[in-house]
């Protein structure tokens, strides 16, 4: 069992920045690739961004050139540093991660989610 702590989340105006974190209970390095998902009220979850074991990042069309996704494997912890935030941007957002748990196969875990909020 892999346990995902959020952190991070919180009130912010429009324009702000906010960085959210989740700290591993593995070491992320064995991790095929962990990202963030986030969900508004009455939305479906969607993808915000993720990054691979190898480094290679992907990102929601709605969040390029504003947020970035980074690991830090010391910490077994990756990062999504959100700037510029709108509105549209609040959601609670879950961390997950894919772990290789038998040759071509992984199990996707969920983090327990974390409340941005921004306000105009």
């Amino acid at each position: 069992q892999v346990q995902l702590a959020e952190s991070g989340g919180g009130l912010v105006q429009v324009g702000g920045s906010l960085r959210l974190s989740c700290a591993a209970s593995i070491n992320i390095t064995g991790i095929n690739a962990m990202g963030w998902y986030r969900q508004a009220p009455g939305n479906q979850r969607e993808l915000v961004a993720w990054i691979t074991s190898s480094g290679t990042t992907k990102y929601s069309d709605s969040v390029v050139g504003r947020f970035t996704i980074s690991r830090d494997t010391a910490k077994n912890t990756v990062h999504l540093q959100m700037n510029s935030l709108k509105p549209e941007d609040t959601a609670v957002y879950y961390c997950h991660a894919d772990v290789p748990i038998a040759p071509m196969t992984e199990e996707r875990y969920w983090g327990q989610g974390t409340q941005v909020t921004v306000s105009s």
